[in-house]
This record gives C-alpha cells, sequence and structure tokens, in this order.
C-alpha cells in the first residue's frame, strides 16, 4: 500500500517535471505556504514584542501546572512581571529558552531596576544553579515573555521531531513532495 502510493506520487514528479508551467505553479505555491508561514511568526513576534512568542516545554520542571509537551503563548508586552508569574527566560550562551515561575522579585534602590528569581514548581531549589556563573539574579532583559496562554500535550510532535531528526526530513520531504505533486481542482 505504502509502496504504491510512492510509485504514484513519483509518477506524478515525472507528469510534473515534463509540464514546466505546473512545476513552476506548484514550486510558486509551496513558496506562498512557507512565507505565510514566516509572515505570521513575524507578526507575532512583533505584536508581543517576544523573539519566541510561542514555545514548547521540554522538561516536567513545572509539573502540575504544565506537562512537557504543552505549547506556552508568550507575551513580552506586558512591562511588569510579578511573583507568581510563569515565565519563559533565556540564559546567556545557552540556547533553550527555560520555562519557570517568578519566585521574588527584587526592585534596586533606583526604583527601575528589577531583578528576579524563579523557580520550577516540580524542583526543590531556585534556579540560582541554572543561571550564568556568578548570577544570582534575572534582569527583565533575560525574559522572553511571560505565559499568557497553553495548548496541552500539542508540542510533543515537536519534541519527536527534535529527538529524532530522521523524522523530522522524512515529513517534510514528503510534505514538500504532496505540495508539489498536488492538484489544483
Amino acid at each position: 500500500m505504502i509502496k504504491d502510493m510512492i510509485e504514484k506520487e513519483l509518477q506524478e514528479l515525472k507528469k510534473l517535471w515534463q509540464n514546466k508551467r505546473q512545476l513552476l505553479f506548484q514550486i510558486l505555491n509551496l513558496a506562498m505556504i512557507v512565507f505565510s508561514a514566516l509572515m505570521i511568526w513575524k507578526s507575532l513576534m512583533f505584536l508581543t514584542k517576544s523573539e519566541s512568542p510561542v514555545v514548547v516545554v521540554l522538561s516536567g520542571s513545572m509539573e502540575p501546572a504544565f506537562q512537557r509537551g504543552d505549547i506556552l503563548f508568550l507575551n513580552n508586552a506586558v512591562e511588569e512581571v510579578g511573583v507568581g508569574d510563569v515565565v519563559v527566560f533565556k540564559i546567556k550562551d545557552r540556547d533553550i529558552p527555560i520555562v519557570h515561575r517568578i519566585l521574588k522579585v527584587h526592585t534596586k534602590p533606583d526604583g527601575v531596576t528589577v531583578e528576579l528569581l524563579t523557580k520550577g514548581d516540580n524542583n526543590r531549589v531556585d534556579d540560582r544553579g541554572l543561571y550564568a556563573p556568578g548570577q544570582l539574579w534575572l534582569e527583565r532583559e533575560d525574559i522572553l515573555g511571560k505565559s499568557v496562554g497553553v495548548l496541552r500535550y500539542v508540542g510533543m510532535v515537536t519534541i519527536a521531531l527534535n529527538d529524532y531528526p530522521v523524522l523530522k526530513y522524512v515529513l517534510v520531504g514528503m510534505m514538500g513532495l504532496f505540495v508539489l505533486t498536488s492538484k489544483e481542482g
């Protein structure tokens, strides 16, 4: 069954290769899909003032509030964050952002500078051990956004694709093939 499906798609691809006009149309169609997704992402970045408006929870450190695989929607347009807010922050020289709750807010004597201490709900100690060496507090600039919404378990697809990179390439290849060989009604 799968073999027949692959053979059928390959036949469609051969037909498409012979019809250059249809091939160009399908390539433009694929490009429109990719650029539309990029425009939506950039619009979300602009509206939320966050470099990552959507993140996936990668560990169980925030259970029971958030499970591994939950998708969080972030908003960094909010200037004030307080104790109890769930934030996503990035540590210098680390690629992966961390989702944890604000445990303490420390305002410096100047009244402007705010320092934050975070902790995962499921962790026994605060996050000072995760911060950069010598760093005791997070600054507001380290925060990527405050969590404003969640989609439960939908991010497990992302985790699976990162755990098994071959699966990612197979799926992207199949999607590209289907877009190229699909016929417009």
